[in-house]
This record gives C-alpha cells, sequence and structure tokens, in this order.
C-alpha cells in the first residue's frame, strides 16, 4: 500500500488492509433529522470531524440481511456528496469499485489514494472469519471495508449501499459480518418456463444484493431443452438461451460473487431430449414409453447425456453442477423388475446376481458425477436419487439436495445426515414457488419463510438436530414451472420478492431475526424504493 495511505492504516490494526471511505458531514440514520444547513453541508467534504457525545450513539445499519454485529460509536457517520469516489487499493476490486461508484452516483478513480468524500476497497487476507466475511468501519468521516476475498470486499459494498439507500447514509461504528452458511441462492426451471436473458441478469442483480451466491438453473425437462446446442442442436426447444447469452449471464453472475448451478437432470426428465431420440427411449414389457425416462441399458443412452454433459460443463464452468437423478419412472412402478426387464438384466450383467434396478441407477449417478468431476465441478443431486437399500451406493462426494419426503427413493433428512453426506435445504413446503400450484403445492410466502423456516428444517415443518448443522451446506428458494402460463415472468418476480429476501435473512443468520415481519417488510421497501 502507497505510503500515503499511511494515516489509513494506523486507525486499527485490523484495518490494515481495509477499505477505506472518507465521507461528508452529514449525519447516520439515527443522526438524519438534523437541520438543513447540515443537510446541505452533505454535498461537500468537511474537515475530518472528531466524534464527541454530541451526536447519538449509532445504531446498526438497517440492511437486509441484517448485519450479525455492529459495535455503537458517536459521530456523524458516512453519506456521500458530490466530491466523493470510490478508489481501490487492490486491482482485483476494479469490478467491485465500478459497481458501487455507480450505484452511489460517485466518481471511480481507481488504484489512487483516498482523500476526503472516497471509498476505498482493499483486500485483507490475513483477517479471520472466512472468505465471504468482512468489516466496514466508520470512523472520522471514512468508512473503512476489508474482508479476506473479494465476495467478502464485495458484501461490504451491498451493506453501504442498502443503509444509504434506507437512510441515506452509513452509521458511525464498526461492522463485522459474515454469513452462516456457504450456499444461498435460488433455483429456476427455466425447462418448463422461457425467461429472457435480460430477466435473469435482473435476478442476478437482486440476488447479490441480498448476498446470495448460487443461481441454479434447471435447463432440460420434459417440456422443453433452453440452451443451445453445438453437439446435439437437434434437441434444443425453438424459445431458447444462445451460448453468447449463457456466457454473458455466466460473466456478470461472477462479477457479483455468484455461482451458476446447471441441471441436465437424468435418467428422467428427458423428455425434450428424448424427442429427438426415440431409439433411447423407456419402454415397459407391454411396449409403453415411459414419460422422459431414458433406457440406461442402452449403450448409446451414457455417450448422448455424457457428450451434453462435457459440452455444458464447459460453456458454464463454475464450481457445482447438478445432474438431477429424481423420479426415474422405472424404479416407481410396483414391480420394477417385471415392468422393465431389460434393466433389470442390465443391472444383473453389471454389479451381479443379487442386484436391481436402483443398483443400475446408482451407478448411472456415480458415473455421471465422475464425468463432471473430470470437469473440475462438485456434483450434486436430489434426495429422492439416492436409495437406502440399493448395492451399489451413491458416491458420499455428491452433494444432496433435499426437496421431498414424499417420493419412491426419498427418506428422511436424519438418514442422510447419518450417513455423513452434506445436505442443502430445498423444504417443498417452505421453498417451493410452483406455477400454477398443483398436487397440493401453494405459493411460500416470506412471513412464514422469515417466522417458522431455518436451514435445519429440510423435511415439514420439524428441525433435524443442531448437531447436523455443519453438515446442512445452505438452502435454494426454487422456483418450478409446472404450469407455465399461470403466472408472466413480471408476476414471479414480483411473487418470489419477498421470499427471496425472508431466504437471504435465515440463510445468513438463522437465528430468530430483531425486526418483526412487518417491519422486515416495510425496510425492504425503503430499500428497494432507495
Amino acid at each position: 500500500m502507497a505510503p500515503s495511505r499511511g494515516a489509513l492504516m494506523a486507525v486499527t490494526a485490523a484495518a490494515a488492509a481495509s477499505v477505506a471511505v472518507a465521507g461528508c458531514d452529514g449525519s447516520g440514520a439515527e443522526h438524519r433529522n438534523g437541520s438543513e444547513t447540515s443537510r446541505a453541508a452533505s454535498s461537500a467534504p468537511s474537515p475530518t470531524p472528531s466524534p464527541t457525545r454530541s451526536y447519538p450513539l449509532s445504531k446498526a445499519p438497517r440492511t437486509i440481511p441484517a448485519v450479525r454485529e455492529h459495535t455503537a460509536a458517536h459521530g456523524p457517520g458516512w453519506r456521500p456528496g458530490e466530491n466523493s469516489g470510490v478508489v481501490i487499493a487492490d486491482g482485483k476490486l476494479a469490478d467491485e469499485g465500478k459497481l458501487l461508484a455507480g450505484e452511489l452516483k460517485i466518481s471511480y478513480r481507481g488504484d489512487v489514494a483516498a482523500r476526503a468524500g472516497d471509498i476505498e476497497l482493499a483486500l485483507a487476507p490475513k483477517d479471520s472469519g472466512g472468505p465471504e466475511s468482512y468489516t466496514l468501519r466508520t470512523h472520522d468521516g471514512r468508512v473503512t471495508i476489508s474482508g479476506p476475498g473479494e465476495a467478502g470486499v464485495f458484501y461490504g459494498t451491498r451493506t453501504l449501499k442498502q443503509s444509504v439507500r434506507a437512510d441515506g447514509s452509513m452509521p458511525e461504528g464498526e461492522v463485522r459480518d459474515r454469513p452462516d452458511k456457504p450456499q444461498r441462492g435460488l433455483n429456476l426451471d427455466i425447462a418448463r418456463k422461457h425467461y429472457s436473458a435480460t430477466w435473469i441478469e435482473d435476478r442476478l442483480r437482486e440476488m447479490a444484493d441480498l448476498k446470495l451466491n448460487q443461481l441454479g438453473l434447471h435447463f432440460s425437462d420434459d417440456q422443453a431443452f433452453r440452451i443451445e446446442s453445438d453437439t446435439h442442436p437437434e434437441v434444443v426447444s425453438p424459445d431458447h438461451l444462445t451460448k453468447a447469452q449463457v456466457r454473458r449471464i455466466v460473466a456478470l453472475a461472477g462479477r457479483l460473487h455468484i455461482e451458476i448451478v446447471p441441471e441436465i437432470d437424468s435418467p428422467g426428465h428427458l423428455g425434450a431430449v428424448l424427442r429427438a431420440h426415440p431409439d433411447l427411449q423407456l419402454h415397459n414389457v407391454s411396449g409403453v414409453a415411459s414419460t422422459g425416462s431414458l433406457d440406461i441399458s442402452k449403450p448409446g443412452a451414457a455417450k448422448l447425456i455424457d457428450e451434453l454433459l462435457g459440452e455444458y460443463a464447459e460453456l458454464f464452468g463454475g464450481a457445482y453442477w447438478h445432474l438431477g437423478a429424481d423420479e426415474y419412472r422405472a424404479l416407481m412402478a410396483s414391480n420394477p423388475a417385471a415392468s422393465y426387464p431389460q434393466l433389470q438384466r442390465a443391472a444383473v450383467a453389471k454389479y451381479g446376481s443379487g442386484a436391481g434396478i436402483a443398483d443400475l441407477a446408482t451407478g448411472w449417478l456415480n458415473d455421471r458425477a465422475a464425468v463432471v468431476r473430470k470437469h473440475g465441478m462438485q456434483p450434486k443431486a436430489w434426495n429422492d436419487g439416492l436409495f437406502r437399500d440399493s448395492t451399489v451406493q451413491a458416491d458420499k462426494n455428491i452433494e444432496v439436495e433435499y426437496w421431498t419426503g414424499k417420493e419412491y427413493g426419498a427418506r428422511s433428512p436424519e438418514e442422510y445426515l447419518r450417513e455423513g453426506r452434506k445436505v442443502l435445504n430445498l423444504n417443498d413446503e417452505f421453498m417451493y414457488y410452483v406455477l400454477g400450484q398443483p398436487n397440493a403445492f401453494v405459493y411460500p410466502t416470506g412471513k412464514r419463510i422469515y417466522e417458522q423456516w431455518t436451514p435445519l428444517v429440510l423435511r415439514g415443518t420439524t428441525p433435524v438436530p443442531a448437531r447436523y448443522s455443519d453438515q446442512i451446506l445452505g438452502g435454494r428458494f426454487a422456483v418450478w414451472g409446472d404450469l407455465p402460463n399461470a403466472q408472466t415472468a413480471a408476476q414471479v418476480a414480483e411473487g418470489i420478492r419477498m421470499p427471496l429476501r425472508a431466504t437471504s435473512q435465515k440463510l445468513w443468520d438463522p437465528g430468530k431475526p430483531k425486526l418483526t415481519w412487518e417491519k422486515f417488510r416495510s425496510l425492504a421497501k425503503e430499500i428497494d424504493a432507495g
């Protein structure tokens, strides 16, 4: 760091690699009803103030999700002025700096020393708290934000942005903040309902402000296949995203510290693919087609899916891939071996005389997991694709996404946890927004999530024991397009607005929120209107 920043570094040892924001004379949220003279002064930087007890003791900034720790102090806080700007102490933070400058309508000046009215972003790799943690300190007219990773610094900028939008300022004092869970996000079914690239990008920006870091994209199902393909263009539906659009979405997500989790579900939910490959369609012993189901006894089945997995793993990159594995119709028959003798024969041939179709399906899952691992991606699967009584067991390193206990093969959450598996929460009673509300689904409310749900509530309304908390990776709120015309894209965006905010709060801090639901909803309106 340049010698000219020595004064900043001397503020505290914890701020040694911090983000410095020099503020104009202006009150914090608790002091915002001061004189018009004080408000007018906020447009130009003042001499560095000396906080005294003439200022009330500050309160925590009002944000969604709420900050986890705030140390109050006496002082004016910080608000942006016409001479304010954003500077960075590390070139890696240029995207974060430019974004914040645009949002606060102040200048971006790059890697130069901070001056009165500025925001400086910097990394502090020796700070504790994890890569998504940050410290934000408001003192002597400056705000300092630091974090061991770029994501943490970014989340500090979200806190600053929201506080300014809610109250016009950032209160005096120090915020130390971090998420409780590492995976927090939204799951979007773009297979059954087509959404434009612009609509998806808008959701990414909304998620980023809520400190959510995963967007699941379920882009293949019985109804449609929604992304352009070079290896198998014949499977692609008329309304789809081009690869150029996907690259743009992935690039934006990266700048916003959001991981895209792509999903091609198999061996079920493949109707759109199978319409172009009827020779791979699964039929029962009577010759009746099994809806959406791939005949995994045929050699061409693995070749087709692995080619698609390889193509899209390269397109998306990223850390995760969702393999699906749920609702394979062959296993939902009353007597799978009798109904699908070709699958039973394949199971015995591959795994021995005691094997069954569940073993064949589990082997299929493990083989697809190996494919995506070669691309450096962590495999995920729905919980009802992992079976209790199969001889072949699902790879322990596949992350389980728990959504239901109602489907064939589904077990209680504790069974997966007792096996030592890592689990993500997509509880269908709280987290499933199913268009048209079929099959007894009802649109979930933010109030219910806010007041009753935590990551420990994996099934129904009863939490699993707290001793399993470290195995629960987090959760995603899920939008499914079962009846795609039941709502427009705009109605979906509005319908999930408050549930998504409640989800972000409970994944960042699962404890009982300090605000009532009505005050939380009011705060969301203030931030969104700011």
